[in-house]
Protein backbone atom coordinates (compact mmCIF):
# COMPACT_ATOMS: atom_id res chain seq x y z
CA UNK A 1 0.00 0.00 0.00
CA UNK A 2 1.17 3.50 -0.68
CA UNK A 3 1.59 5.92 2.15
CA UNK A 4 -0.91 8.81 1.79
CA UNK A 5 1.28 11.12 3.86
CA UNK A 6 4.24 10.55 1.55
CA UNK A 7 2.29 11.53 -1.58
CA UNK A 8 1.80 15.24 -2.13
CA UNK A 9 -1.43 16.26 -3.80
CA UNK A 10 -1.63 19.26 -6.06
CA UNK A 11 -4.27 21.16 -7.97
CA UNK A 12 -3.26 22.66 -11.31
CA UNK A 13 0.35 22.35 -10.24
CA UNK A 14 -0.23 24.16 -6.93
CA UNK A 15 0.21 22.71 -3.48
CA UNK A 16 -2.46 22.97 -0.77
CA UNK A 17 -0.88 26.04 0.80
CA UNK A 18 -0.43 27.83 -2.55
CA UNK A 19 -4.10 27.26 -3.41
CA UNK A 20 -5.09 28.57 0.04
CA UNK A 21 -3.04 31.72 -0.48
CA UNK A 22 -4.50 32.23 -3.97
CA UNK A 23 -8.01 31.86 -2.50
CA UNK A 24 -7.32 34.45 0.18
CA UNK A 25 -5.86 36.88 -2.33
CA UNK A 26 -8.57 36.42 -4.97
CA UNK A 27 -11.43 36.40 -2.47
CA UNK A 28 -10.55 39.97 -1.53
CA UNK A 29 -11.04 40.96 -5.19
CA UNK A 30 -14.67 39.79 -5.16
CA UNK A 31 -17.67 42.02 -4.65
CA UNK A 32 -18.89 42.05 -1.06
CA UNK A 33 -22.18 40.35 -1.94
CA UNK A 34 -20.26 37.47 -3.54
CA UNK A 35 -17.99 37.14 -0.50
CA UNK A 36 -21.11 36.92 1.68
CA UNK A 37 -22.64 34.35 -0.68
CA UNK A 38 -19.52 32.17 -0.40
CA UNK A 39 -19.71 32.32 3.39
CA UNK A 40 -23.45 31.56 3.47
CA UNK A 41 -22.96 28.58 1.17
CA UNK A 42 -20.17 27.15 3.35
CA UNK A 43 -17.23 27.62 0.98
CA UNK A 44 -14.22 27.28 3.27
CA UNK A 45 -10.50 27.67 2.84
CA UNK A 46 -9.67 24.67 5.05
CA UNK A 47 -9.53 21.07 3.87
CA UNK A 48 -8.26 19.95 0.48
CA UNK A 49 -11.65 19.48 -1.22
CA UNK A 50 -13.03 22.71 0.26
CA UNK A 51 -9.98 24.67 -0.88
CA UNK A 52 -10.30 23.36 -4.44
CA UNK A 53 -14.06 24.03 -4.56
CA UNK A 54 -13.53 27.55 -3.23
CA UNK A 55 -10.78 28.18 -5.80
CA UNK A 56 -13.08 27.09 -8.66
CA UNK A 57 -16.01 29.19 -7.40
CA UNK A 58 -13.84 32.30 -6.98
CA UNK A 59 -12.48 31.73 -10.49
CA UNK A 60 -16.05 31.53 -11.78
CA UNK A 61 -16.97 34.84 -10.12
CA UNK A 62 -13.87 36.56 -11.51
CA UNK A 63 -14.65 35.27 -15.03
CA UNK A 64 -18.17 36.68 -14.70
CA UNK A 65 -16.73 40.06 -13.72
CA UNK A 66 -14.67 40.08 -16.90
CA UNK A 67 -17.79 39.38 -18.97
CA UNK A 68 -19.63 42.26 -17.25
CA UNK A 69 -16.97 44.68 -18.47
CA UNK A 70 -17.37 43.67 -22.13
CA UNK A 71 -19.23 45.76 -24.68
CA UNK A 72 -22.20 44.31 -26.52
CA UNK A 73 -20.06 43.60 -29.58
CA UNK A 74 -17.45 41.82 -27.48
CA UNK A 75 -20.19 39.75 -25.82
CA UNK A 76 -21.45 38.63 -29.22
CA UNK A 77 -17.93 37.70 -30.26
CA UNK A 78 -17.42 35.76 -27.02
CA UNK A 79 -20.75 33.96 -27.46
CA UNK A 80 -19.78 33.06 -31.02
CA UNK A 81 -16.41 31.74 -29.84
CA UNK A 82 -18.08 29.62 -27.15
CA UNK A 83 -20.67 28.34 -29.62
CA UNK A 84 -17.98 27.40 -32.13
CA UNK A 85 -16.45 25.01 -29.58
CA UNK A 86 -19.37 22.66 -30.14
CA UNK A 87 -19.25 22.76 -33.94
CA UNK A 88 -17.02 20.88 -36.34
CA UNK A 89 -14.85 22.76 -38.82
CA UNK A 90 -17.19 21.69 -41.63
CA UNK A 91 -20.25 23.06 -39.81
CA UNK A 92 -18.47 26.37 -39.18
CA UNK A 93 -17.43 26.57 -42.83
CA UNK A 94 -20.97 25.79 -44.05
CA UNK A 95 -22.44 28.44 -41.74
CA UNK A 96 -19.92 31.06 -42.88
CA UNK A 97 -20.72 30.30 -46.54
CA UNK A 98 -24.47 30.62 -46.01
CA UNK A 99 -23.98 33.83 -44.01
CA UNK A 100 -21.78 35.28 -46.75
CA UNK A 101 -24.39 34.40 -49.39
CA UNK A 102 -27.16 36.10 -47.40
CA UNK A 103 -25.05 39.20 -46.77
CA UNK A 104 -24.32 39.49 -50.51
CA UNK A 105 -28.01 39.13 -51.34
CA UNK A 106 -28.87 41.88 -48.85
CA UNK A 107 -26.14 44.13 -50.30
CA UNK A 108 -27.49 43.59 -53.83
CA UNK A 109 -31.03 44.43 -52.70
CA UNK A 110 -29.76 47.61 -50.99
CA UNK A 111 -27.99 48.61 -54.20
CA UNK A 112 -31.24 48.09 -56.12
CA UNK A 113 -33.28 50.10 -53.64
CA UNK A 114 -30.75 52.91 -53.20
CA UNK A 115 -28.70 53.30 -56.37
CA UNK A 116 -25.74 55.67 -56.34
CA UNK A 117 -26.88 58.64 -58.41
CA UNK A 118 -24.09 61.04 -57.71
CA UNK A 119 -20.57 60.89 -59.07
CA UNK A 120 -17.78 62.86 -57.51
CA UNK A 121 -14.76 64.21 -59.37
CA UNK A 122 -11.79 65.74 -57.64
CA UNK A 123 -9.50 68.02 -59.60
CA UNK A 124 -6.02 68.01 -58.13
CA UNK A 125 -4.48 70.17 -60.83
CA UNK A 126 -5.37 73.50 -59.21
CA UNK A 127 -6.54 74.32 -55.69
CA UNK A 128 -6.83 71.15 -53.60
CA UNK A 129 -9.64 72.65 -51.51
CA UNK A 130 -12.19 72.64 -54.37
CA UNK A 131 -14.18 69.59 -55.42
CA UNK A 132 -16.26 69.37 -58.58
CA UNK A 133 -19.44 67.40 -58.48
CA UNK A 134 -21.53 66.28 -61.40
CA UNK A 135 -24.97 64.86 -60.88
CA UNK A 136 -26.32 62.47 -63.48
CA UNK A 137 -29.63 64.30 -63.61
CA UNK A 138 -28.04 67.71 -64.10
CA UNK A 139 -25.35 68.67 -66.56
CA UNK A 140 -24.09 71.61 -64.55
CA UNK A 141 -20.97 71.67 -62.45
CA UNK A 142 -20.89 73.01 -58.96
CA UNK A 143 -17.88 73.90 -56.91
CA UNK A 144 -17.88 72.99 -53.29
CA UNK A 145 -15.29 74.46 -50.94
CA UNK A 146 -14.08 72.20 -48.18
Amino acid sequence: MTDQKGKKRNFRGMSYRVVQLANSKNRSKLHEKDQIWLKENFYKNIGWDNVVNLYQKIEEFINNYQLEALTLEELFIEADRIGNRYLTNQEIQDYNQSLSKEVNEVAEEIDKQFPETEMEFIDFSQNTNIKYKKKQNQKTYRTVKI
